[in-house]
């Protein structure tokens, strides 16, 4: 039996490159996957993704934007645990991947053993709809890191680089 995958995107496509995750999510979907593998475009429903993690899944990759002070278009990929959680508040209106993963044991639920995060460096989350030049280019990095993450071959260790 294969391994069960969710690829969760994230963001709000409103706020220009913080839409990198649905980005990342719709033409992920549009590709053949491994047997297993889920994606789904979350945007800004964190109930919705706390509640599908209920159905017990092998690993969970989360794709967004992820501010941490790089270049715009920047690729990062980290390995989650759970205690790099902590307790985050959680808002059934709205999506703090951190609050929704921490709000998981509270439901019934647990964190994939395998979690990943696919983060982009945005350049801009002003209102407005359409990623920036450097956020869409960065759109293929990601999801030639997303197809190592799902495939069979586990990533031994997160990685940060511009062209994965």
């Amino acid at each position: 039996m294969s391994p069960r995958v969710l690829v969760a995107g994230i963001g709000n496509v409103f706020l220009g490159d913080d839409g990198f995750g649905s980005e990342a999510a719709r033409r992920l979907a549009a590709e053949p996957l491994p047997e297993g593998v889920t994606v789904v475009d979350y945007g800004i429903r964190g109930m919705h993704l706390a509640f599908d993690l209920l159905d017990g899944y092998d690993a969970l990759v989360l794709v967004d934007a992820l501010p941490h002070g790089g270049a715009p278009g920047d690729v990062t990929v980290l390995e989650v645990g759970e205690a790099d959680l902590g307790d985050g508040e959680f808002d059934a209106h709205g999506m703090n991947p951190v609050s929704v993963l921490a709000s998981l044991g509270t439901l019934g639920g647990r964190l994939p053993p395998r979690t990943h995060v696919v983060g982009c460096e945005p350049r801009d989350v002003d209102e407005g709809i359409g990623l920036s030049p450097e956020v869409a280019a960065a759109v293929d990095t990601a999801l030639s890191a997303i197809r190592v993450l799902i495939s069979a071959k586990p990533v031994q260790q997160p990685s940060t680089a511009k062209g994965v």
